[in-house]
């Protein structure tokens, strides 16, 4: 298994591992699933500035992770927003560990000092969501420091959603300068 950038071409199978999660959960709010030419889009728009990654076996992809802006205003650069998904089957064998380390280490090279995790949260467990992705950020060490009561509404249900976040580095009053991701040295 290895780690590496996400290409346009991998579009198709990236939007094969989502379509089950808008269709079949609440860990996405999107009602939708994303076109072909709408998913290459995610892809190429992000890949200038922030990591795309796959993980990869032979040539199965089985799952993906980036980063996006946190918020678009300059003063938020050190700051970026998480996104990981595996194939649903693959789901709590170690594989979004080696996704989340290797995009976390990417965002160090990028000089980033803040990660943070937008995660739907059930009151009650259902079948759209559990307490998984909340379970899974803590034992990375990302710590919840908001909590949205009945944010988002999807398969008849009202989900809380949380913010957590992880700490890469110390924030001075002289941070380095962000080096967007197409001009990282030594990248995946």
């Amino acid at each position: 298994m290895k780690v590496r950038s996400a290409e346009i071409k991998d579009g198709e199978k990236i939007l094969s591992i989502y379509t089950p999660y808008v269709l079949n959960t609440a860990i996405t709010f999107e009602y939708t699933p994303p076109t072909i030419y709408e998913m290459e889009r995610r892809i190429e728009e992000r890949r200038g500035r922030y990591p795309f990654l796959v993980l990869e076996e032979g040539e199965e992809i089985l799952g993906y992770a980036y980063l996006s802006p946190f918020k678009e205003r300059e003063a938020y650069s050190w700051s970026a927003e998480t996104s990981i998904y595996l194939k649903m089957d693959i789901r709590g064998k170690g594989m979004g560990s080696m996704l989340l380390e290797a995009l976390e280490e990417e965002a160090r090279k990028m000089n980033l000092l803040t990660l943070d995790a937008c995660i739907a949260v059930p009151t009650v467990e259902t079948e759209y969501l559990t307490d998984q992705s909340r379970i899974f950020h803590e034992k990375k060490g990302y710590k919840s420091v908001a909590h949205f009561p009945q944010s988002g509404y999807k398969f008849g249900h009202w989900f809380d959603v949380i913010w957590m976040e992880k700490v890469l580095g110390e924030h001075t009053s002289s941070p380095k300068s962000i080096v967007w991701y197409g001009n990282v040295e030594n990248r995946v």
